[in-house]
């Protein structure tokens, strides 16, 4: 389980994070939503502790993160960040074996490169796995850069807008992905989201934040609620259910 409890962060004397708590389940995707600068990608970016918090603990099963060093947090966390912009010239494969470093400090051994070629197979990426990252569009260096977050296989996995560059046939895949990931590998995922439809049919549960505070965390169905999110986005939102699934319709 992940605990945040009282977590503050401020730049320029401006609270981006402002007194956040939450508990994430082991086991589940939780996606974070809301509107730029609610401080989504601060909060999981504390997390990972790529940033420093303010003030406020953060404990992974019940441990400080601030008390893990760094190469057996990366055992435990991996994160995807919105910019992941690599100016080495490297394969698709040679991108996917970094996740292995925590392990194998650069010396992959045949376990480690069961992993890539596992990540590699997960995101369908085996056909250009020997092309150069600056070969390949933004959706696919995307994928590769998933695929390098799965090799690492950490128990708790953040991703920070994933889908950022992808269509939609490959924005379905990663969710389905990330879902089997947790269904059938009991990963604990999770991810900043800004389509809320995506959160809503994915999700496990939703953590709702506005200018640094949560507006409301809980199961998808209680967030995905019209009230809900005219208080987070300032608009009236539809909601339609299809297949048990609710819809927003905001267009």
């Amino acid at each position: 389980m992940v605990g945040i409890r009282n977590l503050f962060k401020s730049y320029n004397q401006k609270k981006v994070i402002d007194d956040v708590s939450v508990e994430i389940e082991k086991g589940t995707i939780t996606s974070f939503i809301g509107p730029n600068g609610a401080g989504k990608s601060t909060l999981i970016s504390m997390v990972s502790r790529l940033i420093e918090k303010d003030d406020g603990k953060i404990t992974i099963d019940g441990q400080d993160i601030m008390e893990s060093k760094n190469n057996e947090l990366a055992k435990k966390i991996s994160i995807l960040k919105q910019s992941n912009e690599i100016r080495m010239k490297l394969t698709v494969r040679e991108l996917v074996s970094f996740g292995r470093f925590p392990y194998s400090q650069g010396r992959l051994k045949d376990d480690d490169w069961l992993k890539v070629d596992e990540a590699i197979d997960y995101m369908e990426l085996r056909d250009m796995q020997h092309k150069y990252l600056d070969e390949l569009s933004g959706g696919q260096r995307q994928r590769a850069h998933i695929a390098m977050v799965i090799a690492q296989d950490t128990e708790y996995i953040l991703l920070d807008e994933p889908l950022n560059n992808l269509d939609m046939r490959h924005s379905v895949q990663i969710m389905q992905t990330l879902r089997r990931l947790v269904d059938e590998l009991g990963k604990t995922i999770l991810i900043v989201i800004h389509d809320i439809n995506f959160a809503s049919c994915y999700s496990d549960n939703i953590v709702a934040l506005k200018d640094g505070r949560i507006v409301k965390q809980g199961r998808a169905c209680d967030v995905i609620d019209k009230c809900v999110l005219k208080e987070i986005y300032d608009m009236d939102i539809d909601i339609k259910h299809i297949e048990d699934k609710r819809i927003c319709v905001y267009f």
